[in-house]
């Protein structure tokens, strides 16, 4: 039974916190979008759809303090810690999947110079169906349960749950946000390169209706790159579980924080990703009305 002692208190409290800012961040970015009508541009509506699953996936983890006096005993806290559990793999996977088509869009048009808006429902329909096709492994294996900080997941106090953490996230997710940020590492590198040839044979303007499009679409190289910078701190706690049955307060509460930016870090980039385009768009309209008004006044 994992008691609820200070230190286990203070987790829930920690988990509920952290994911709150993430929700209140990632909501502000959803609302924004909206309200611009910007969702009205598959750019934005990627973008849309990666707040979204970041909002939910936020939200399931703040769940974790519904459980926060967990005991093992009352079969009402082993179903509410299961359904916990089996949200959080599924919106950890959502969460994964749109960033990995995410990453997919952008490079398909950013070097191979292909529009793929036909795409945009399978985007959405495997994203939505695939995790819950994975979320449902640990529940016939029984492998949902509290780890020994308290908080529900694939923590089930077996080798089968060990298995299948690795097998069903930890080792799945690293490899691919290591290769989506790599891609989008390598396409940042051939985009500049390209740009910096181009440059040297025609005058590249803001009107280049390419170049207009890529400093829409670049901004979403960011959702896979913060997604494994912030996930190598899970990785390593899970692995730490692994091998430790004894929690180390000082990791867990580090982990808190990096998986709360896997999501706050999705609203943040959109909002300042907006904010800096209805700016910089508000002070190039200042300067083409002030030419304006110099050449008719003939000056």
């Amino acid at each position: 039974m994992v008691n609820s002692s200070a230190t286990n208190i203070l987790n829930h409290v920690a988990f509920a916190v952290g994911n709150g800012v993430s929700v209140v961040v990632c909501l502000l970015a959803a609302i924004l979008i909206l309200r611009l009508k910007l969702h009205k541009k598959l750019v934005y509506r990627l973008a849309l759809y990666q707040v979204l699953s970041a909002l939910v996936t936020a939200s399931v983890g703040a769940m974790q303090v519904v459980v926060i006096n967990y005991d093992e005993s009352k079969t009402i806290y082993v179903r509410i810690c299961t359904a916990i559990g089996l949200l959080q793999v599924y919106t950890q996977w959502m969460k994964l999947l749109f960033t990995m088509w995410v990453t997919f869009h952008l490079f398909c048009f950013a070097l191979l110079h292909k529009n793929l808006k036909k795409l945009e429902v399978l985007y959405v329909v495997t994203s939505l169906l695939v995790p819950a096709l994975i979320a449902i492994v640990p529940l016939l294996t029984y492998a949902y349960g509290p780890s020994s900080n308290g908080i529900c997941y694939i923590y089930a106090n077996t080798s089968v749950a060990f298995i299948e953490r690795l097998a069903l996230w930890d080792g799945p997710a690293m490899l691919m946000l290591i290769a989506a940020s790599t891609a989008m590492v390598v396409m940042v590198i051939i985009l500049a390169s390209q740009m910096h040839r181009r440059s040297k044979y025609e005058q590249i303007t803001d009107g280049d209706q390419f170049l207009k499009a890529l400093k829409q679409l670049l901004p979403l190289a960011a959702f896979p790159i913060f997604f494994f910078i912030f996930e190598i701190p899970v990785f390593i706690f899970h692995l730490y579980t692994t091998q430790y049955s004894t929690p180390n307060e000082g990791m867990f509460i580090t982990t808190v924080v990096f998986f709360s930016l896997w999501s706050t870090s999705s609203g943040a980039v959109v909002i300042i990703h907006i904010s800096v385009a209805r700016i910089c768009g508000r002070k190039r309209k200042r300067i083409k009305t002030a030419v304006v008004n110099v050449l008719n006044t003939g000056l």
